[in-house]
């Protein structure tokens, strides 16, 4: 990253707000845009092609089998198991290219599974804050932990998983989701909101106002205003019957109907009788 092949990379880095200190912090590298750099070094420690493809770090050619790098021309994450072992990486692009995957992760090998471990847990098991937020990407983690936010956490590149879920139960009994505000993040939050239920958590969801992600937020409205925000973050519930009503016009009887029972539906899976009895309550003096 700080080679003069790097130089591009440590610009982006340092340019979304990532001190030195952070990128150290994170073990934070770069990829460079070259077909074998990794190979040839690691070839040149001894290395065996064998032993290359089983790390999951490099890509045979379907054409005449030759291996080349997984990652080119990105800014690299270790990925990092709560026991602190580098497990894998994940690799963001820091070009504009509509072709590439924004975020590409390491394949899934003997010592990594994607769906048992999540990105930034090694730190924020340590936290204090008794919660655990949820993001969507790995630069969102390092973002709100360079903030002080110590909590975030976000899974490898995959829909939230019930291991990932169990996994949270052991340093938290409360997750903040802040997905992003667009259609896909909205499916994803309603994605992971009963997988995190199941496991015995309790779910918040903060959406963010004018900002597609925490990093935004937090630089255009500052870090009081994003506490202010985690504090306001809305119950499960709350979020899933505000995106019911959002698809009818409820001053029409006919969509006010259907509202009505889409949201009782809603509530059936609630096992408190006080709290769904809050929500009858707070739908008829919203209607």
């Amino acid at each position: 990253l700080y080679a003069p092949e790097g130089k591009a990379a440590l610009e982006y880095a340092l340019g979304r707000g990532m001190p030195k200190a952070t990128l150290t912090t994170f073990g934070i590298g770069y990829a460079p845009d070259t077909w074998s750099s990794l190979v040839d070094a690691l070839r040149k420690k001894g290395y065996t092609d064998e032993e290359l493809k089983e790390s999951g770090l490099v890509t045979v050619s379907q054409k005449n089998g030759r291996i080349f790098d997984r990652f080119r021309d990105r800014l690299m994450f270790p990925i990092i198991d709560v026991r602190g072992n580098v497990i894998g990486f994940g690799g963001r692009i820091i070009k504009n290219d509509p072709n590439a995957a924004k975020y590409l992760n390491s394949p899934e090998t003997l010592i990594f599974n994607k769906r048992k471990n999540l990105f930034g847990l090694n730190l924020a098991k340590k936290s204090k804050a008794g919660s655990l937020i949820l993001v969507e990407g790995n630069i969102d983690v390092v973002a709100l932990h360079q903030y002080g936010f110590d909590n975030a956490v976000a899974s490898l590149g995959t829909s939230l998983t019930e291991e990932q879920a169990t996994l949270m139960t052991r340093y938290a009994e409360q997750i903040i989701l802040i997905y992003d505000g667009d259609k896909a993040g909205q499916n994803a939050t309603q994605r992971a909101i009963p997988i995190l239920e199941k496991a015995g958590l309790q779910v918040k969801v903060l959406q963010m106002r004018d900002a597609k992600d925490p990093d935004e937020y937090i630089n255009k409205y500052g870090v009081e205003a994003f506490k202010l925000a985690l504090k306001n973050a809305v119950p499960s519930t709350e979020f899933k019957l505000s995106l019911i009503k959002g698809k009818y016009d409820t001053s029409e009887t006919d969509d006010k109907i259907k509202f009505i029972n889409e949201a009782a539906e809603s509530l059936v899976g609630i096992n408190d009788a006080v709290e769904i009895d809050a929500y009858i309550r707070k739908l008829s003096e919203e209607n």
